[in-house]
């Protein structure tokens, strides 16, 4: 049985137009949605996380973006993980620890954790992005025992850097899965 896709938004809960927006009804994902989406801190995002992934059946996927990202490696933190969580795909990763004028609570979500995640991750990350440079990303697909896919010169993988529907994304995310889930087990 495929695994369940939770989405996971970052600042602004990702608007109709992005990509993780259309791959929840692409998907028939289930989708975190923070009461206040523009003021993240790690233990109330963490909790509204734990929320969706209690109230989700079967085995899941977890898939963040920018300060979703955050949100998984947090809550991954906070919670030592959850047995059905097989595998998480984090693509843009947002860097707290750096001061971004236009978006000051980014800061509440610093410092990220620096150690391995609980279960097999995925970091996508951009050669320009502007809300981490990409040899930090490296540094935290390593710390978050984690494989990492450059996107190339892909900004934010966001609506503004051209990223609507991201058909490259979902190759990701299905080479992942493949790699995540054991085929079902054929008895004869």
């Amino acid at each position: 049985m495929t695994p369940t896709i939770v989405i996971v938004p970052g600042l602004g809960d990702s608007g109709p137009e992005h990509w993780q927006s259309l791959w929840t009804g692409k998907f028939g994902a289930a989708r975190v949605r923070q009461d206040d989406p523009d003021r993240p801190t790690p233990e109330t995002w963490s909790a509204r996380l734990q929320e969706v992934i209690d109230a989700t059946p079967g085995d899941l996927i977890l898939i963040g973006h920018s300060c979703g990202v955050l949100n998984i490696v947090h809550w991954a933190r906070l919670t030592g993980g959850h047995p059905r969580v097989k595998g998480a795909m984090l693509v843009g990763p947002t860097d707290a620890d750096r001061a971004f004028e236009a978006y000051p609570t980014v800061a509440d979500m610093a410092p990220i954790p620096m150690q391995p995640l609980p279960f097999p991750a995925l970091v996508v990350a951009s050669e320009n992005d502007p809300f981490a440079s990409f040899e930090r990303a490296q540094a935290f697909a390593e710390a978050w025992d984690a494989e990492f896919i450059s996107a190339g010169e892909a900004g934010h993988i966001n609506i503004a850097s051209g990223h609507g529907d991201w058909p490259d994304g979902e190759v990701l995310l299905s080479e992942a899965l493949h790699a995540w889930t054991p085929p079902d087990i054929v008895r004869m």
